[in-house]
C-alpha cells in the first residue's frame, strides 16, 4: 500500500529532479527531446502546479518517496487526469503505481478519468488496462520511434 502525500510549491524542486530522473531511460529510448519529462525546465513543473485544479502528490512506500502522480480535477464536469504519473526506477514492479491510482482514486471518485502513454510501452497499457482504463482509439504520432495513446475510465 502506498500513501499520497500532497506536494507544496517548497517541493517542486524535489518534483522536477524526480521526474528527470525518472523519465531518462524513456528519453534516451525515444529521442523526444520536445515532450519527455525527462527534458522538461522546473518552469512546466511550476506552470502545472500553478494550474487551476492540479495537484502533484508524492507517493509514500516503504518510508521513502518513491514516485509523483499530478491529478487535474478541476470539479466542472469534465474529465479528471492523470498526467504524469511516475515510480522512481528502484521502486518499480512492486504494485505502486496500481495504489497510486486507486488512491487518487479515492480521493477524486472512481468515474470519469482520462490520462495518456507511449504506446509502444506495453507495461504501461497492461497497467492502465487493468486498472480499468480503455483506449479511446486516438493515437498522435510523436516521432518514428513513438506513438501517444489516449485513455478513458469511466
Amino acid at each position: 500500500m502506498v500513501t499520497l502525500r500532497l506536494a507544496t510549491s517548497e517541493d517542486l524542486e524535489k518534483i522536477w529532479k524526480m521526474q528527470v530522473e525518472a523519465f531518462a531511460g524513456l528519453l534516451e529510448k525515444y529521442k523526444d527531446y520536445e515532450l519527455s519529462p525527462a527534458a522538461e525546465g522546473i518552469d512546466k513543473i511550476e506552470a502545472r502546479f500553478a494550474q487551476e485544479g492540479s495537484a502533484y502528490y508524492f507517493i509514500e512506500a516503504e518510508g521513502a518517496d518513491v514516485g509523483v502522480i499530478r491529478i487535474v480535477d478541476r470539479k466542472d464536469g469534465t474529465r479528471k487526469r492523470i498526467s504524469p504519473l511516475w515510480i522512481m526506477p528502484s521502486y518499480r514492479g512492486r504494485g505502486y503505481a496500481q495504489d497510486a491510482i486507486r488512491a487518487a482514486e479515492n480521493i477524486c471518485g472512481t468515474h470519469h478519468w482520462e490520462l495518456d502513454t507511449i504506446l509502444q510501452e506495453k507495461g504501461n497499457l497492461h497497467l492502465y488496462e487493468k486498472m480499468g482504463y480503455h483506449q479511446t482509439g486516438k493515437t498522435a504520432r510523436i516521432n518514428d520511434r513513438m506513438d501517444i495513446v489516449f485513455y478513458e475510465k469511466d
